[in-house]
């Protein structure tokens, strides 16, 4: 297996949204017997977020999507809307590499902060998260999830 380090992140262009829905499938798959539900990057209109927001790829030696990473900016923060990593590259550090990068990316934007929510169901990806610098701030009820809102503080 490649390590994720090794590899670029690269911008995403409207070509790859197809690729980067794809990867959400396999890559939240898990969590549909967890959640009794789809989760929402599952849905998410990638090509409209690669045109209104930011995308960003990596790829593994042979060029297949390995990992995406889903932004969206706001006037005072910026958003992570999702972290996939295909289950084929999961423990490589595909997701560390995106989240280290997301956090980069708000600094060079000059934002001092980093939303994101999630899944209360997900409890694997809110301990990542924690163990990785974010808090929890509120829930929310989004129609059927539960949905816990996080925060870094750059």
């Amino acid at each position: 297996m490649i390590v994720a380090k090794t590899l670029p992140v690269e911008p995403s262009s409207l070509s790859d949204a197809e690729a980067v829905r794809q990867l959400a499938e396999r890559a939240y798959a898990s969590y549909i017997p967890v959640m009794n539900a789809r989760p929402l990057p599952m849905d998410a209109d990638y090509a409209e977020m690669i045109e209104t927001g930011e995308v960003w790829l990596v790829r593994s030696g042979n060029k297949d999507l390995s990992a995406s990473l889903a932004l969206t900016l706001q006037p005072d923060h910026l958003v992570i809307y999702s972290i996939a990593v295909d289950p084929a590259a999961q423990g490589a550090g595909y997701g560390r590499k995106l989240l280290d990068f997301a956090c980069q990316r708000a600094r060079d934007l000059g934002y001092k902060e980093v939303r994101l929510f999630t899944n209360v169901l997900m409890s694997e990806n809110r301990a990542w998260y924690q163990r990785n610098g974010f808090h929890e701030t509120h829930q929310e009820q989004r129609g059927d999830k539960l949905i816990c809102h996080m925060t870094r503080t750059l």
